[in-house]
């Protein structure tokens, strides 16, 4: 027996974000189901395909290629195939395939991406049958269990320029939508990836980045337009210093060109500028004034979310 699917998902720029992963007394919340982060963000229509081949074998075991490299760590991916497997009782040969068409390491959300397709690929392989929440749930858990993230599956789910209210996995999280025409695009440039775990190590730094995040928050609710949220996102990564010269500078070069906004990809030295089709030559040469051209993504917005392909 050979079986395979194939399954796609957006990938996920974080403008801001909100880390929520401890009770109000300070105490690790032990549910991975109930960690998560409130923020806001971006689906692009660029982010990962993944293909699953499913083999019987003696025993389980499995193999993951990313962009054509064999990927012996690929941990989430992994986690997300062993929660998976366990639900059946026979033994599987699985290769995980993905395509990804986003920068690693900056902010784009490619580990959710890749762990949501797998799990979407993976469930119609093996016959299961388990809604979106069940498998973004899967995908939410492998995500926290492997310190990949930690809420950025809910939002890709559904896709748009989304919020996530309140914390945790799909099924749990309270997520939103800002209504976005598709006139709109994502012009996204890259200086480079950031080591997010030590940008999150200290309490410090996490108390300001809560602190921000919920202000946040707050503002782009009490007026939900696509300009207060680039605006308020755009502040959110200068009040807690992740911003750069570099970064700032381009931000401002884009809005100068006549974006909507623009802001830093949490966690990236990366900025995404929201334009409208007419502006958006105007914005990409000036992010070309200060990046070359493969570091400079144009994308749609991705309206419907992650999907069986």
């Amino acid at each position: 027996m050979l079986k395979r699917a194939t399954a796609f998902s957006p990938a996920g720029i974080s403008s801001f974000f909100e880390i929520c992963d401890r009770t109000p007394d300070g105490k690790l919340i032990a549910d991975t189901e109930r960690v998560g982060a409130r923020g806001g963000g971006f689906s692009p229509d660029k982010g990962v395909t993944t293909e699953v081949i499913v083999t019987e074998d003696e025993e389980n075991h499995v193999q993951v290629v990313i962009n054509g490299e064999n990927c012996s760590k690929a941990a989430t991916t992994k986690s997300v195939v062993e929660m998976l497997t366990s639900k059946v009782s026979e033994n599987f040969a699985i290769n995980v395939i993905h395509q990804v068409d986003v920068p690693v390491g900056a902010g784009f959300g490619s580990s959710a991406a890749g762990a949501l397709g797998t799990a979407l690929a993976l469930s119609k392989a093996l016959g299961l049958n388990l809604t979106y929440n069940q498998l973004g749930r899967i995908a939410h858990v492998a995500e926290v269990k492997c310190k990949t993230g930690l809420g950025t599956v809910g939002p890709l789910l559904f896709g748009g320029c989304g919020l996530t209210l309140e914390p945790g996995a799909p099924g749990i999280a309270r997520l939103d939508r800002i209504p976005i025409s598709s006139d709109h695009r994502l012009v996204v440039g890259t200086f480079r990836t950031y080591p997010t775990n030590e940008l999150l190590s200290s309490q410090e730094s996490r108390e300001i980045i809560n602190e921000w995040g919920r202000k946040t928050l707050k503002r782009i609710l009490a007026d939900p337009s696509l300009e207060t949220f680039m605006d308020a996102c755009k502040n959110f990564a200068v009040g807690t210093g992740f911003v750069t010269d570099r970064v700032q500078k381009l931000m401002k070069l884009a809005e100068k060109a006549g974006a909507v906004g623009a802001a830093q990809n949490m966690l990236g030295e990366a900025v995404h500028a929201l334009v409208t089709v007419e502006k958006m030559d105007d914005v990409y040469d000036a992010f070309r004034t200060v990046l070359p051209e493969e570091k400079i993504i144009i994308a749609k917005i991705d309206s419907q979310g992650a999907r069986i392909g």
